[in-house]
């Protein structure tokens, strides 16, 4: 029988926003191979005797490289007939998920996938913001703010040079430049909110414009895992430690 590769995205981190079909597959998993993004509550959905793998991946520190990741599935799903990879959001929004079952393919393995709820959506709504609002803007647009490279994505001029929300991924650590680079591209009074932990109890948000966010940044202490919201429909937003949007997790 030919093995199977289970792709399932475990979304921003709050169990209650996995699909039916991902803890399903979760609880009929043979062994997961998890993320350093996927929270505790999600992990505690996967039955005590289904093994555990660590493979997680943080801004700054990698566990396994990506080669040993894929060769991980590989050894696992022919081990144990099918194999179950857990991302943190949805697999194919700069997570790499088609590396995997590229690779997965290419070794006789077939794969299935899960989408999960993106961080790039659930940030902004459980921040109270809309990403498009009638007469405010006509699109918004997802860009990572660092390449392959470790550089700065060129696509954050385009993005800067458009009238459309923007929603960065991966882009806190470089949060000057870019206030930066879209000051030169939109007033500096261009409303701006930094996500953290989205949809945990921990969650916190920040808001102010281009010409201040790196000071309320740095006074708040925002750190990865955040996402960034560049636009006029930030106005929208509320700015608070934990969003009342969230679920009570007490």
């Amino acid at each position: 029988m030919t093995p199977t590769f289970y792709l399932i995205g475990a979304g921003p981190g709050d169990a209650e926003l996995l699909t039916l079909k991902a803890l399903r597959l979760l609880k009929e998993s043979k062994v997961v191979l998890y993320d350093a993004l996927v929270s505790e509550d999600v992990l505690a959905f996967i039955p005590s005797h289904v093994e555990k793998i660590f493979v997680g991946k943080r801004a700054g520190a990698h566990y396994l490289k990506q080669e040993e990741t894929n060769e991980l599935i590989v050894e696992m799903a022919y081990k144990y007939g099918s194999v179950t990879r857990l991302k943190g959001g949805d697999s194919f929004v700069f997570g790499r998920g088609q590396e995997e079952i590229e690779f997965a393919k290419s070794k006789g393995i077939n794969s299935v996938v899960v989408p999960g709820i993106s961080s790039s959506l659930a940030g902004p709504t459980l921040a109270g913001i809309p990403v498009t609002k009638r007469g405010i803007n006509e699109s918004f647009w997802v860009v990572t703010a660092t390449t392959c490279s470790g550089g700065l994505s060129k696509d954050l001029t385009h993005a800067a040079a458009s009238t459309a929300t923007i929603v960065v991924l991966m882009g806190v650590g470089k949060l000057e430049l870019i206030s930066q680079l879209f000051t030169m591209y939109r007033n500096e009074n261009e409303p701006i909110a930094l996500v953290q932990d989205i949809s945990l109890p921990t969650q916190k948000v920040v808001i102010g414009d281009l010409s201040n966010i790196v000071n309320k940044a740095n006074e708040a202490g925002i750190r990865p895992p955040a996402i960034i919201v560049i636009g006029e429909v930030v106005k929208l937003g509320t700015e608070t430690e934990i969003v009342e949007h969230c679920i009570n997790h007490q």
